[in-house]
């Protein structure tokens, strides 16, 4: 099995491409060892001194460090996807939900709601995953956009530029009624 690694913008975080699909649906992020209980890959990722953070996507895994050096941690953690891969275990339960079911918006809302997340669903969110990451609609409330930034862009020194000049830019375009987007 041949792993590759990309570098993402977040300089604490790299991504792991094993070759095969991570989720087959959704995504998962783990910003604790309690988290990444839930998954016996993240689980093994976080027994790795200077693991703070697992994020699966539908074909990578990107793992997010503390101040430990790369070159300390790789081996391991491509050690530990090796495995994990070859073990044959589900990177996840099967009882696992893909759903983002709390986010919120006024009923009279719904249509731009339904526009907004369209928008989110085929333009941004899979720039964002080249970069290892995900971005996930969390609400709408007076021409606010509330998102949720995960993997890669969680922490982010680009994040708010990303979300300012990229996503903001593109909402306000198609949607009128869009004036702000904000992190959650």
């Amino acid at each position: 099995m041949f792993i590759q690694t990309e570098p993402t913008p977040n300089p604490a975080t790299l991504k792991f491409l094993p070759g095969r699909n991570v989720l087959g649906a959704g995504t998962f992020e783990a910003r604790d060892a309690e988290e990444a209980a839930r998954s016996p890959l993240a689980a093994k990722l976080f027994d790795i001194p200077g693991v703070t953070g697992v994020f699966f996507g539908s074909d990578f895994v990107t793992v997010t460090k503390d101040t430990a050096e790369w070159a300390h941690l790789k081996p391991a953690i491509l050690g530990a996807i090796m495995e994990h891969f070859v073990s044959g275990q589900p990177v996840l339960p099967e009882e696992h939900e893909h759903a983002d079911d709390d986010a919120f918006w006024e009923e009279k809302d719904a249509g731009l709601v339904d526009t907004i997340r369209e928008l989110i669903d085929t333009r941004v969110r899979p720039a964002v995953a080249n970069d290892g990451g995900d971005i996930t609609f969390r609400g709408y409330k007076d021409g606010v956009v509330f998102l949720a930034m995960k993997g890669s862009c969680s922490g982010c020194p680009s994040s708010t530029a990303t979300l300012k000049n990229g996503i903001e830019n593109l909402l306000r375009h198609f949607v009128p009624d869009v004036v702000e987007v904000r992190p959650v």
